[in-house]
């Protein structure tokens, strides 16, 4: 028995060893026909080129890569430590489509992967696509936003929000290629590129080495409509520019951080139109408030590459009609939210008094992309649904729902007089949050935890829209909603919105741990709730769950059921034919 165990230890360690090569793209990757990415093998030993056997569907890679790989003796992680060799093939292309089996030999190490190229449509289904993603979009965040908006008599909603009557939909599978777990950049990144990768990655396959830009890329929605189309590209946020969402469209980094090479990415692509916050990352170090690390003046760049600027409300309307393209920079950073933006004036607010909404920017920039005949590529991101989630503020986190609705309803608008319109409303992940029920300060006593009303206690919120905006005219009623996480760090629960500011539900302590913030202690009725994340944890995390996308339009009919993310890259390409049969 004991030599029946060691045999088969024996033989488990082999088969480990044997599999520790990794290629890039990895295995069941599908590619668009034509599209530019770059091979990778990484072997786990030191070994000599003429060791290293790679054949394509049993061809010597060469015959059909189109290139000979360059061999690079030693790759070295931290602290110097060797890694192994490998092979780069950088910028290849397969315009035939099929079914591709790569395999390695070098030595003990063998790898075998299978890749599918595909091909698209002949004729593109839509002129224009609208592309619209609430960042941590979750489904009591559209519940929430429904109620807060509309209101509910006996069981009924008042009304419907403009994402519900979107006609087709699908389950979105959001996980990354090295956790199950997952956040902004590798989300976008899959739905940008139709290829899977790590956390903190935008565009690329997170190799081994330490640098963050020189791993293996893969092209972009931007640069596959930039290369196969005369389309105009339209990115509009409210958080940073560079940031994970909108760097996806356009850029190829290890490290979601790099949002300093991210603007010089967004410079190579020249969408014609961006706008949104990040101001910071375009100033030279010299200027105050840059973060920045070199004196590239990007402000200057883009105006020399024929942008008008536009940094407030005022002159983005001035420069709504103007010719050329448009880049709006309305904060140094991330823009205030839609509750201190315009309502309660808190925030950063009185630093950037003018910061115009996601309606608004959505508005101009589709007026401005429609003027392309040839059409358009436009993402709008709801950035800070996910921003308010993460410190655990509901209020702030529902009422950027519904600003992100209603610019879904722009986009409707203009899908009506432009019916070869695909617009997709997605997330990139969700947090994990949900509606337990209602917080009434009616109820008798001082125990706030007491007010919360669950099942027939509930009863129903008293949110009013008096002047019919869309927003609840206050958000701190008497009774309202009662969101909780399911999970966060050490922090008291107060029940109540947060008038004075977005919530910090934790600070570091001097063991450089997050504790409760004391800031909340002694709000009358406020309540510990001990935290079941790592101390090293601010705030809370996104979750696994499936993303909910819904579509209409030309193209939607192929959004059904369960997909992944990499997916929905194949359907946007599909509707725009960007994997079209090359003729020349």
């Amino acid at each position: 028995m004991r030599t029946l165990l060691a045999a088969f230890a024996a033989t488990t360690i082999l088969a480990g060893a044997a599999q520790a090569t990794t290629v890039y793209p990895l295995d069941h990757a599908t590619i668009l026909a034509g599209s530019p990415f770059d091979f990778k093998v990484e072997l786990n030993k030191q070994v000599k080129p003429a060791d290293v056997k790679i054949t394509v569907n049993g061809q010597d890679y060469k015959t059909v890569l189109g290139g000979e790989a360059q061999f690079i003796e030693l790759e070295k992680g931290k602290d110097d430590k060797a890694l192994g060799s490998a092979l780069l093939l950088r910028g290849l292309k397969i315009a035939a489509p099929g079914d591709y089996k790569i395999e390695v030999a070098a030595g003990d190490e063998t790898k075998s992967v299978t890749w599918n190229v595909y091909e698209t449509a002949a004729q593109p289904k839509a002129k224009n696509i609208i592309f619209l993603l609430g960042d941590g979009l979750s489904v009591a965040h559209r519940t929430a936003a429904r109620i807060m908006s509309k209101g509910m008599t006996e069981g009924k909603a008042n009304g419907r929000l403009n994402m519900d009557d979107l006609d087709r939909m699908a389950f979105i599978g959001t996980s990354a290629t090295n956790a199950v777990a997952t956040d902004s950049a590798n989300t976008m990144s899959a739905y940008m590129t139709g290829h899977k990768t790590a956390v903190n990655a935008i565009g690329v396959y997170a190799d081994r080495t330490p640098a963050s830009l020189d791993d293996p890329r893969v092209e972009t929605f931007a640069e596959a409509v930039r290369r196969t189309t005369k389309k105009s590209i339209g990115i509009v946020v409210t958080a940073e520019v560079e940031d994970a969402t909108p760097a996806a469209v356009v850029a190829h980094t290890r490290n979601r951080g790099d949002k300093a090479e991210v603007v010089g990415m967004l410079l190579d692509v020249k969408p014609e139109v961006l706008l949104g916050g990040g101001s910071a990352y375009f100033l030279g170090k010299e200027v105050a408030g840059s973060k920045r690390k070199d004196n590239q003046d990007y402000i200057k760049m883009f105006q020399d590459a024929g942008y008008k600027l536009a940094t407030d409300k005022n002159e983005l309307a001035a420069n709504a009609s103007a010719e050329g393209n448009l880049l709006g920079l309305f904060h140094t950073g991330n823009m205030d939210v839609t509750l201190d933006r315009e309502f309660l004036k808190k925030g950063t607010v009185d630093k950037f008094p003018n910061q115009p909404g996601l309606v608004d920017m959505t508005k101009i920039a589709l007026d401005r992309l429609s003027k392309n005949p040839d059409g358009f590529f436009l993402m709008v991101e709801g950035s800070s649904i996910d921003k308010m989630s993460h410190p655990l503020d509901w209020d702030r986190a529902v009422v950027e729902t519904i600003e992100f609705d209603q610019a879904i309803g722009v986009a409707r608008e203009f899908q009506k007089t432009h019916p070869d319109t695909l617009i997709v409303v997605t997330g990139d992940h969700t947090h994990g949050v949900s509606i337990i029920g209602t917080v009434d300060d009616e109820k008798p006593g001082t125990e706030m935890r007491e007010k919360v009303g669950t099942y027939a206690e509930a009863g129903f919120p008293n949110y009013k829209d008096e002047n019919g905006d869309g927003y609840p005219d206050k958000i701190d009623v008497s009774r309202r909603l009662f969101l909780s996480a399911n999970n966060g760090p050490d922090h008291y629960e107060t029940f109540r919105p947060k008038l004075d500011g977005p919530f910090v539900p934790a600070v570091q302590n001097e063991k450089k741990e997050y504790v409760a913030n004391e800031q909340y202690k002694d709000v009358p009725g406020a309540v510990f709730v001990q935290g079941n994340l790592p101390k090293s944890s601010e705030s809370g995390v996104h979750a696994v769950d499936d993303v909910v996308l819904q579509s209409a339009g030309p193209g939607s009919e192929e959004f059904h059921g369960y997909m992944e993310q990499s997916d929905v890259y194949r359907v946007l390409a599909d509707t725009f034919a960007l994997g079209a049969k090359q003729t020349n």
